[in-house]
């Protein structure tokens, strides 16, 4: 029996499917999500079908839709086309929607960024395209990003129009209008390298303190979550950072999650690093959740990825390759919450896997090694995280050291 049939079989008896929403449900997130590409999803049929399937993404985002040159670009003329297309299918498929972006510096149209504003002018400005974007999709969302982006790479505020006009003040005011437009959506700040856990973390728990301390409503941070493969921060550490934001009184996610390869085509040693890579944010929010409510991963196809225009010779960074094929990292992902969701009592939160498609198990460490694929007649011995006994199964039963076969249900055991 193949291991996608045996844990079809154990998820189907819990009421669960073997895709990444079940399974993060199950693990006790919120949601696993991705962004939608406005521009794909009615001229890529094989796009829409997988961007469609509620068990594999119960959570979607425009990708850029919802952005302030999007939904108004010129003065007082507000325009939804692009942002209702991803907030029309996750309507019609019954998933979350959540809501990106009010308030950043990037992707402003120039009459905001270049415009000569006072603080009366510009507020006015900020409440009224807030007030009306919020409105157009009020009770849709479950959270907005209100302000995306605010510190800079060196833990400095980020210079921007709204910075130079009201210095932090804006902060507050962007929460406080973003609170009145829709009193029941999740509010974020949102922001990416606040991972490494350095000058920038810091900067942006203190904008969480600020508006905190301006009696302004903020619910949530997210971390965007764009890293490199072989640089990302351990599990461990990835939590620590997520504990720093929840001891605040705010709900953490991650909300654009892609890891990408520095150089390409990728070697299956970097195919290996990168689902070691993606296992350890996802379980880094498993060790955090109820505070930590879900990931959504920005965009899930390489065919369809911002990184090889922004980085040119970069890429690779999603869990679905060009062709729509599950990468190892899928695989890493998918077993980092398998583990979670077929036997909660019986996994410590720093355990990481079972596998779920018939592609190699990966190792939790950061060996480039390549992955055992030999059968158990020639005396292989499984690697962490590989599967090493069950109903059906026919491979390895023994685990490399220190690693043990351990059993998870009757289906299913695994190296850990």
């Amino acid at each position: 029996m193949h291991l996608p049939t045996v844990l079809s079989v154990v998820f189907a008896a819990a009421g669960v499917t073997a895709q990444l929403n079940d399974l993060a449900v199950a693990a006790g997130l919120k949601y696993f999500g991705t962004c939608g590409s406005e521009g794909n999803i009615n001229s890529d049929t094989t796009y829409r079908n997988i961007l469609n399937n509620k068990s594999e993404f119960g959570q979607l985002v425009p990708e850029n839709g919802q952005k302030w040159d999007a939904t108004e670009p010129s003065r007082g003329q507000f325009s939804y086309s692009s942002g209702d297309i991803v907030a029309g299918v996750a309507k019609t498929n019954g998933q979350l929607l959540r809501c990106h972006t009010l308030v950043w510096y990037s992707q402003l149209p120039s009459w905001v960024s270049g415009g000569s504003w006072t603080r009366t002018t510009l507020q006015s400005v900020i409440e009224t395209h807030i007030n009306n974007v919020m409105g157009h999709y009020k009770g849709q969302c479950y959270a907005w990003d209100v302000v995306n982006e605010a510190v800079a790479d060196d833990g400095t505020w980020r210079p921007s129009v709204f910075l130079s006009t009201f210095n932090t003040d804006y902060f507050a005011i962007a929460f406080k209008a973003a609170k009145a437009a829709d009193p029941n959506t999740k509010l974020y700040y949102n922001d990416y390298n606040l991972e490494y856990n350095g000058a920038k973390t810091d900067k942006a728990l203190e904008l969480v303190k600020i508006v905190q301390a301006a009696g302004a409503p903020i619910d949530g941070v997210g971390f965007q979550g764009h890293l490199i493969v072989g640089s990302t921060p351990s599990r461990s550490s990835l939590a620590t950072v997520l504990k720093r934001f929840t001891a605040l009184g705010v709900q953490v996610a991650y909300t654009e999650l892609d890891i990408r390869h520095s150089s390409l085509p990728a070697s299956s040693s970097a195919l290996v690093t990168q689902a070691n890579d993606f296992a350890n944010v996802v379980g880094s929010c498993l060790d955090v959740a109820p505070g930590c409510v879900g990931v959504t991963i920005w965009g899930f196809t390489d065919k369809y990825s911002w990184i090889p225009q922004t980085f040119p010779g970069q890429g690779a960074a999603l869990l679905y390759d060009s062709n729509f094929s599950k990468k190892p990292a899928w695989t890493s992902v998918s077993s980092v919450l398998a583990a979670k969701a077929t036997n909660p009592p019986a996994v410590s939160t720093t355990l990481r896997t079972s596998t779920i498609t018939s592609a190699p198990a990966v190792p939790t460490t950061t060996s480039k090694a390549a992955v055992t694929t030999t059968s158990a007649a020639s005396g292989a011995q499984q690697t962490h995280w590989g599967q090493c006994g069950g109903s059906g199964w026919s491979g390895p039963t023994a685990c490399q050291s220190p690693y043990t076969c351990q059993v998870l249900n009757p289906y299913y055991s695994q190296c850990l």
